[in-house]
């Protein structure tokens, strides 16, 4: 497989990203805990049918963060446009389904599908508790423990709150952790995201491309209920609840995969490609 690999400089910041495959674009936006590796169970997957784009958001991966204000779903939506992409399916996880609901809501026009998972909301509050880790990641972050914060952070969102550690497969859970610690590290100075105004829970009815809402069954309580906001807001969502935490492309990928290649063919309109000759 060919990939792609740039940076596109995007509204002061420079975004890594990586492109493949041919066909209609389909865009992958990860989460706050993760970069654009956590896509790797679906990157070549998908690129044998589509063109496939991944990138880091600033502060996350291989982009750095610029000093300045900024939107995730702006740079999102004009990485479409550096790469010559009118019109995408958009796929985004927690932070990640947060900024493609926000850029569709922003730029109707670029999108095509909408794919948010275990997904944060603009203007949303979940009534839910913050999880029993949540104060001991805060204090090992002010102290400077990023590898304890780090490891806080994973047990509220790969482990959830059902499961001990060792559950979860350990490769999963050093990823995330490694992941993570990138973001965790950037100053607090470089970070000014800017959030979509209106904000997004109030402007759920706005949305008429085709939407496919991903719930994590064992995830924490928050994102669950704002997936379920987002399905009964969104007249075009279907929902599918698959048996994992936060990350479930990461956790359950064969599953997702069909899930995920079933959706893309019903709303754009392909089909499944013909088996390769023996």
């Amino acid at each position: 497989m060919r990939v792609e690999t740039g940076v596109a400089p995007v509204n002061g910041a420079e975004l890594y990203y990586e492109r493949a495959g041919v066909g209609d674009p389909v865009v992958l936006v990860h989460a706050g805990i993760a970069d654009s590796r956590m896509w790797d169970p679906q990157f070549e997957v998908l690129a044998a049918e589509y063109t496939v784009v991944r990138c880091d958001l600033r502060g996350y991966g291989r982009t750095p963060a610029v000093k300045g204000p900024f939107s995730h779903h702006e740079d999102v939506i004009a990485l479409l446009r550096y790469l010559g992409l009118e019109r995408a399916a958009l796929v985004g996880c927690s932070m990640g389904g947060k900024t493609v609901i926000d850029a569709a809501l922003a730029a109707p026009d670029a999108v095509a599908a909408l794919v948010p998972i275990a997904s944060a909301l603009s203007g949303y509050k979940a009534a839910a508790p913050d999880p029993p880790q949540w104060q001991a990641a805060v204090d090992a972050y002010g102290r400077g423990d990023l590898e304890q914060a780090s490891e806080y952070e994973v047990q509220i969102w790969v482990d959830g709150p059902t499961r001990r550690p060792d559950v979860v497969p350990a490769a999963i859970r050093d990823l995330v952790r490694e992941m993570n610690l990138i973001p965790l590290a950037v100053p607090d100075e470089l970070v000014d995201e800017r959030p979509l105004e209106p904000p997004a829970a109030g402007r759920l009815h706005e949305l008429t491309v085709p939407t496919l809402v991903v719930i994590g069954e064992l995830d924490q309580p928050a994102p669950i209920a704002q997936c379920r906001f987002i399905a009964e807001q969104v007249a075009s969502a279907e929902t599918v609840t698959l048996r994992t935490a936060h990350l479930p492309n990461l956790e359950r990928p064969e599953e997702f995969n069909d899930v995920l290649r079933g959706f893309l063919r019903r709303a754009l309109g392909t089909s499944a490609p013909p088996p390769a000759s023996q």
